[in-house]
């Protein structure tokens, strides 16, 4: 089981640039190594993230095999109106964690 973690403020003013902290706690296996008796371990990954602001996307990002283990993501949103953002990480064997996070404009 993934652990998230987001970090969004609780306020911001109208039309503000905000930063947005995302991290998740996943063990990777990027499907290359093999085990103690050589058989190939089977990959398992994060694939994609994607972030909506009031049910527009607003970021996504797409890994491959050499995304490091818990991820890290930071990018900054516009915030035009109270609402609630919604995090989506997919990966691997129907992996998926949704994180919900509100915003309020002040």
């Amino acid at each position: 089981m993934a652990v998230a973690r987001v970090n969004v403020p609780k306020t911001a003013q109208r039309g503000e640039v905000i930063e947005i902290r995302t991290l998740i706690s996943h063990v990777m296996e990027t499907g290359y190594r093999r085990d103690y008796l050589g058989k190939t371990l089977p990959r398992d990954i994060i694939t994609e993230f994607k972030c909506t602001y009031n049910g527009a996307e607003v970021c996504r990002a797409v890994f491959h095999p050499a995304i490091s283990a818990n991820p890290y993501i930071s990018f900054p949103v516009r915030i035009t109106e109270s609402g609630n953002l919604q995090f989506t990480w997919t990966g691997d064997n129907g992996f998926t964690q949704t994180e919900t996070a509100p915003i309020s404009v002040a």
